[in-house]
């Protein structure tokens, strides 16, 4: 009997110590399986680090580092073997000295050094086209990155609207059948009720299909699995915060497709001064040395420097005409940023003006026409209550109220695309 208590005793001990290891792994799961949350910026911050195409870019640009380390490196020496003044086989030689040499031949080419170090600064600018490519590739990414935030932020609202909604519908219904079995009511309206009911609950397809095609590409911005689940900051509110001023200096200064279009003619230039400097002669050195077949002649050398004629009038075409395209592209170019210029500003006040448009619109229906609406079906729910309207009249006034709210939200879900084109604009 005394074991049979003290295996009883050991058994309860167990599982009060089963049961509070589990207690206290029990948080740690729940932290394990809570969902990622990102805000926008850190969305921002994980597409900036880890996008594949904005990764190119800095590839890119290494590259043009080490072609520019490259370009100060002078020609490798030749080296040459040979015959020199040997006759013939099968001639008559008059004495040793027609019995010709075997010469050895060095040559280098010795560079302008102004020639290589215009070279080099030309092909690192390249490099600096390369990094105003990734600011406006970067750009283009952002804006994408905030819109689909934005719908994702826009179909979380319509599913709580929608959510809500068929509370009310849910109350229709039973009050429909509990009116029922006593003639208050008629089983058509208990039936538009469950119809009206799997209407609303279709209607969730639509912003929950949004959700999952944001999520999957908000993934491959960032680089990572389209089926990684995270979720959003849904109390995010985007706000439009206008410019002080869109004149073209300051456009020119925070727009980085100016800024590529800057280098890009700051590279035409650094390249016109390499090609003036074609105009330069290119030196070079040449030693042979003889050892002669007779051993009656003595061994010999020579030495010479050889210079280029580039100022000959059949040469110097060539990068004289070079120079004068290069000239032409980049009073071009000027004149495309001007016109750029221009255009952006005229957009950016015509986006302000109607982005606050927008805003009023939406303000007029959020803060006058809901709360009509809602006034109207809390009074014929109210009447309904009472058995002094019928379900119909309730189910029209609930269907303009939430056709209503969700056209807010369209209206709201266009007013952030607005914004992130006019951020896209400012390069924000």
């Amino acid at each position: 009997m005394n074991y049979a208590n003290t295996e009883n005793w050991r058994c309860t001990m167990f599982n009060i110590k089963n049961y509070f290891c589990l207690a206290l792994l029990l948080p740690f799961s729940a932290m394990a399986q809570q969902k990622e949350v990102l805000s926008l910026p850190e969305i921002i911050q994980k597409i900036d680090s880890s996008n594949i195409v904005l990764k190119t870019y800095g590839l890119r640009a290494e590259g043009y580092r080490y072609s520019a380390d490259a370009a100060t490196a002078w020609m490798p020496p030749m080296v040459g073997l040979g015959t020199f003044m040997m006759p013939y086989p099968f001639q008559k030689t008059m004495d040793g000295s027609d019995k010709g040499s075997v010469m050895l031949r060095l040559e280098q080419e010795i560079p302008n050094a102004k020639k290589l170090q215009a070279k080099k600064n030309y092909i690192q600018s390249q490099g600096n086209i390369e990094k105003a490519n990734r600011a406006v590739t970067l750009n283009d990414l952002k804006a994408q990155a905030k819109m689909q935030y934005f719908n994702w932020l826009t179909a979380a609202r319509k599913i709580n609207v929608i959510e809500a909604n068929e509370r009310i519908l849910e109350t229709m219904k039973k009050i429909e059948e509990v009116r029922y079995p006593y003639n208050q009511s008629q089983l058509g309206t208990v039936y538009r009720a469950e119809a009206e009911i799997q209407k609303n609950r279709n209607m969730l397809l639509v912003p929950q299909g949004d959700i999952a095609q944001a999520k999957a590409y908000l993934n491959s911005l960032m680089n990572r699995p389209g089926n990684i689940d995270f979720g959003i900051d849904t109390t995010f509110e985007p706000r439009f915060i206008a410019a002080d001023g869109y004149d073209t200096a300051s456009l020119a200064t925070q727009r980085k497709d100016v800024l590529r279009m800057n280098e890009s003619i700051r590279s035409m230039q650094l390249n016109i001064e390499a090609m003036k400097l074609e105009r330069k002669p290119i030196f070079s050195i040449q030693y042979d040395h003889m050892s002669p077949l007779s051993s009656m002649m003595p061994q010999a050398f020579s030495v010479m420097g050889m210079m280029s004629i580039p100022i000959a009038p059949w040469s110097k075409k060539m990068y004289q005409s070079e120079i004068k395209s290069m000239q032409s592209n980049i009073s071009a170019m000027e004149s495309e940023r001007t016109a750029m210029l221009q255009e952006t500003q005229g957009m950016l006040y015509g986006m302000q003006a109607q982005i606050q448009t927008m805003q009023q619109r939406i303000k007029s229906m959020e803060q006058k026409v809901i709360p009509a609406l809602q006034k109207t079906l809390d009074a014929s729910f109210l009447s309904y209550q009472e058995n002094k309207l019928t379900l119909t009249v309730v189910l029209d006034n609930w269907e303009a109220l939430n056709m209503m709210q969700l056209d807010v939200l369209d209206e709201r879900q266009k007013l952030f695309q607005t914004i992130v084109d006019y951020e896209k604009e400012l390069f924000r």
